[in-house]
């Protein structure tokens, strides 16, 4: 997630999405209600964790044609006027909304199928509550939470569908990414923060 809020607003009012990918694009930073919230780069467990999360969904979604993993804080546009403009760790959409919208060099036009938010050391209890509920208002069928420090991830289903899973647990696509399964401790081996 890595979201140490920087909060700022441009001086001219409120930025767009258009504006976002224009002007910002070199920079990490996210769009709640047309307001910058600037991103620092992720430390390396985070963007390990993040990289293991993408490979194991896209090895098994893409060769069956599920659909398609976007990993890097891809952007995707979840609200308009203001615009809102969120960036995963990582995230899947599935095949028919990629046929059905199309892939394109602008930030994806809904939200995906699944968002994977990993928690860095600075971001606050608020702020991972905040962009969860943000998920699954704009319509993510899924979410998870991954929390290095526990070892655990937290899945959501809606608010009131929420389970943690540990240790050799698998982590588990169900209807959304059919037949994913991936044993938790897999995603932190050898990732002992010093």
């Amino acid at each position: 997630m890595s979201t140490a809020d920087l909060s700022t607003t441009a001086a001219a009012g409120s930025v767009t999405a258009e504006t976002l990918l224009r002007d910002y694009g070199e920079q990490s930073c996210e769009l709640i209600e047309g307001k910058l919230r600037m991103m620092s780069p992720a430390g390396f467990g985070h963007g390990a964790i993040a990289q293991r999360v993408a490979t194991a969904l896209a090895q098994h979604a893409e060769p069956q044609g599920l659909g398609i993993v976007a990993g890097a804080e891809t952007g995707f546009l979840i609200g308009s006027d203001p615009d809102t403009v969120l960036a995963p760790d990582v995230a899947f959409v599935k095949q028919a909304r990629l046929e059905a919208v199309g892939v394109t060099n602008k930030y994806f036009p809904e939200a995906p199928a699944l968002a994977v938010e990993i928690v860095s050391p600075n971001d606050t209890a608020e702020q991972v509550d905040d962009k969860t509920r943000r998920w699954l208002a704009a319509g993510c069928e899924m979410v998870w939470v991954v929390y290095p420090k526990g070892r655990s991830v937290t899945v959501y289903r809606s608010l009131e569908d929420v389970r943690i899973v540990t240790g050799d647990t698998p982590l588990e696509g169900a209807d959304v990414v059919t037949g994913f399964a991936h044993p938790v401790s897999e995603l932190f081996a050898g990732l002992d923060p010093r």
